[in-house]
């Protein structure tokens, strides 16, 4: 493989992220992830000065009704009826999962502009049924293996890392303040795309810092005793949105910045402890380029629950006494914006672009997206600016 078949993110665009039932609920997935694909479409050929043929459209997506959402987003979004579309389910991976994706096809020599990202409308989600009982979601392992909801798992990371209450609020607290003040400085602006009149997140929440003390856990330990230290306040709200970004081969890009893709992987992990998987994908990835967590200057990884985010850290060695390194969601993260399953990790890489190639970092500054999924895996993507 010739270093022109490098994949490069050249345009990244998302939608405001809205709680479930509330400014989006009445917008259907495909509308959704259309605008955004349309503006990474229009970005991408502006800053190239190209028309590139587009090469397929990927998506991710978790709890939508099926028929291929990325196809018909691509066709919502005006792109030409030949281009294809495919539909990606790593569940929380979705996104981050579907970008990877996209740019092996670069790697494998497609010349074409590839789109890719995901998307998820948890207010539109279907609601599935089996032998006439309806269920919320499917089985994320096969009977015989631990299958535990997402909350209880983070209770059982919390629990297992000696994750207490205070730091768990205290990271929470980080993320919606990073977050308020990164949306009162305009850091958010040029990545989201308008759906209708809502323009910006319904998070993050400048008073909520002050109320996480008041929340009542939510699970109880899995060692019984009678308080849990998971609640509301510190785990992530489901929500609505989208995120895609464009990528082409580094030798069309001409003089456009962006994001390289270095490496990437996906990796499994026990099902019973299922938001541990980003440590061995993180791993992995930095061994295979040759790099080290010191040499990384940005991580953003899908918030699902401070517990499930500081466990990360945590054995990565990203938050020393409970605190998380400074370089790790910067602005904030899912725990202030909201989780879109099927986005969230695409929503990762738009914000690595904002930080690094719209926050002018310099050429060769490497950022880290990452996610954990349910049934036990994890994923994470790294990225090189290039200017």
């Amino acid at each position: 493989m010739t270093s022109d078949r490098v994949p490069v993110v050249v345009a990244a665009r998302r939608t405001p992220i809205a709680t479930k039932g509330a400014r989006l609920a009445h917008v259907t997935a495909e509308h959704l992830a259309a605008p955004v694909i349309r503006a990474c479409v229009d970005d991408a050929r502006a800053a190239t000065g190209a028309r590139a043929d587009i090469g397929d459209v990927v998506l991710g997506n978790c709890m939508g009704p099926g028929g291929n959402i990325a196809r018909l987003a691509a066709l919502a979004a005006g792109i030409d009826v030949a281009v294809p579309g495919m539909t990606v389910d790593r569940q929380c991976g979705s996104g981050l999962s579907a970008i990877i994706t996209a740019g092996e096809a670069i790697r494998a020599g497609d010349d074409r502009l590839q789109l890719a990202g995901g998307v998820e409308s948890a207010s539109t989600a279907p609601t599935r049924t089996f032998a006439g009982i309806a269920y919320f979601r499917a089985p994320f392992a096969p009977s015989g293996f631990p299958d535990p909801e997402m909350g209880p798992a983070a209770q059982a990371l919390a629990l297992r890392y000696d994750i207490d209450r205070h730091q768990q609020d205290n990271y929470a607290a980080r993320s919606h303040q990073l977050a308020y003040d990164a949306h009162r400085l305009g850091r958010f602006d040029e990545e989201i795309v308008a759906i209708g009149d809502v323009r910006v997140d319904d998070g993050p929440r400048a008073g909520i810092p002050a109320m996480l003390g008041r929340f009542a856990p939510l699970f109880a330990p899995a060692d019984g005793e009678l308080n849990g230290t998971v609640t509301a306040g510190n785990s992530c709200r489901i929500s609505d949105g989208a995120a895609a970004v464009a990528m082409v081969p580094a030798g069309s890009r001409g003089t456009t910045p962006g994001l390289a893709l270095v490496a990437a992987a996906t990796v499994g992990c026990d099902p019973a402890l299922p938001g541990i998987g980003p440590v061995a994908a993180i791993t992995r990835a930095l061994a295979d380029a040759g790099v080290t967590l010191a040499d990384v200057a940005a991580f953003e990884i899908v918030e699902a629950f401070a517990a499930q985010t500081l466990a990360v850290l945590h054995l990565l060695g990203l938050a020393p006494d409970g605190v998380a390194d400074p370089r790790v969601c910067a602005q904030g993260g899912a725990l202030a914006l909201g989780h879109p399953w099927g986005a969230s990790g695409a929503v990762s890489v738009v914000r690595l672009f904002s930080r690094l190639v719209r926050g002018n970092a310099p050429a060769g500054t490497l950022g880290i997206a990452t996610a954990a999924v349910g049934g036990g895996m994890g994923v994470a993507a790294l990225f090189k600016v290039v200017r």
